[in-house]
Parts: C-alpha cells; sequence; structure tokens
C-alpha cells in the first residue's frame, strides 16, 4: 500500500464509485432488457402490414442501451481493481474508457434530444396507414390485415381510433375496439396518437434519468482517477 493520508482515502472513494458504477451498468442492463421484452413496445413493434415492419427506431436505441451497460459493468471492474491494485497502467486505461464512455454518452444524449419524437412518429404513421385501409368500404384481404394492425394497438393501448369523428371509422369501431363501451365517448376517450406520444415520452425520461446519474458519477471517477494517479506517481514506495 504506497499512498496514504488523503490520497488513500480518494483510493477507497474511488473504488466505491467504481462499484456504483458497476451496479449502474447493471441496472442499465437490466433497464434495457425489459424494455426490449416489454410486452406493450414488444406487441406493437412486431406488427406487420403489407410487408412493412413497424420502424424498429426503438429497438435499435435499446440495443445501445445493452451494449452500454454491458460496457459500464467491465470499465467499472476494471476501475474497482486498478484503484485497489494502485496500478497506474490500469488506472489510464480506465480513464481513457470513461473518457470515450463520457463522450459517447453526451453524444447518444443529443441525438435523443435532436430525434426524441421519432420513434413515436414513425409508430404513428404506422398506425394511420392501416388506420386508412381499415376504415375502407370494400372489403379485401389488405383491410382485413390492416383490421387486425389497429387491434393489436387498440388492445395493447386501451385506445380507439384517432380521436375524430370519421364517420367510416364509426361504422366499423365495433369490430376494432372490442374493449370499448359503445356509443364511444370521443370527447373522454383518448386517442391512439396520444397514447403512443405518452407510452415513449415515458420511457424515454427513465432513460434520461438514468444517464443524467451516470454522467454526474463518471465526472467525479475522473477527477479521483486523476488524482490517485499523481499520488501513486510521487508515492516514495514508487
Amino acid at each position: 500500500m504506497a499512498v496514504t493520508g488523503c490520497s488513500q482515502c480518494i483510493k477507497y472513494m474511488l473504488f466505491f464509485l467504481n462499484f456504483i458504477f458497476w451496479l449502474a451498468g447493471g441496472v442499465i442492463l437490466g433497464v434495457a432488457l425489459w424494455l426490449r421484452h416489454d410486452s406493450q413496445t414488444s406487441h406493437l413493434l412486431m406488427q406487420q402490414f403489407e410487408g412493412n415492419q413497424a420502424p424498429g427506431t426503438f429497438h435499435i436505441s435499446v440495443y445501445v442501451l445493452i451494449a452500454i451497460g454491458a460496457v459500464m459493468m467491465f470499465v467499472g471492474f476494471l476501475g474497482c481493481y486498478g484503484a485497489i491494485q494502485e496500478s497506474q497502467c490500469l488506472l489510464g486505461t480506465f480513464f481513457t474508457c470513461l473518457v470515450i464512455l463520457f463522450a459517447c454518452e453526451v453524444a447518444a444524449g443529443l441525438w435523443g434530444f435532436i430525434n426524441r419524437d421519432t420513434i413515436s412518429t414513425e409508430l404513428i404513421n404506422f398506425y394511420d396507414a392501416a388506420y386508412i385501409k381499415a376504415v375502407d368500404p370494400v372489403d379485401s384481404p389488405s383491410r382485413q390485415a390492416a383490421s387486425k394492425v389497429l387491434m393489436a394497438f387498440h388492445d395493447s393501448l386501451d385506445c380507439c381510433g384517432k380521436g375524430d369523428e370519421n364517420q367510416l371509422f364509426t361504422a366499423v369501431q365495433a369490430s376494432l375496439c372490442p374493449k370499448k363501451k359503445f356509443p364511444l365517448d370521443h370527447l373522454n376517450s383518448q386517442s391512439c396518437h396520444t397514447k403512443l406520444r405518452d407510452l415513449f415520452t415515458e420511457k424515454l425520461h427513465i432513460i434520461g434519468l438514468a444517464a443524467l446519474v451516470i454522467a454526474v458519477i463518471m465526472v467525479f471517477e475522473m477527477i479521483f482517477t486523476m488524482v490517485l494517479c499523481c499520488a501513486i506517481r510521487n508515492a516514495p514506495a514508487y
């Protein structure tokens, strides 16, 4: 044990922060897996209409989160081991990884903020394409497929229609919204557009809060790592 005094305190604080960082990586990995297998979103994103799959931007974002969680767990372990062993090489590698992760997190945060409405907008457009075909008075295989897509949305989100009073939709709403009581109160019934926006806004808030907490931890870890490396370099034993 080469470092003493305040440097030794920083060493154990860095170990503690790295342990929290490792746990945070595990939490992110767990949340990402939950988002990936969440029955509500998965059921919607598995829908197909006229050969087109529902937009998969959400799943791409979740896969990125899974990768980030796994990398964070590895980097957290590296930091814990480097701090306990007082290894400048391991701490330097850990610091480099932290800088790269922090830059990636900032870039991902900016991309997410700019494209925060992309996922819900893509699904709304997919819903509207099926909606137009489902209210078509002419019966066809395409209309039947569109009706199945709409029923999946209505069952998963507990909504009915787009919130308008379209006469064509009114004629078929009993079959497309089996959980609703009729006559339907359009003023009090929440539209599927609103439900879709609320669904993904809520999940993005969870991701954003987790990213903010982790960014703060990473800043403190980078500071403590630099201080500890300097203390180890200046220690008499080295």
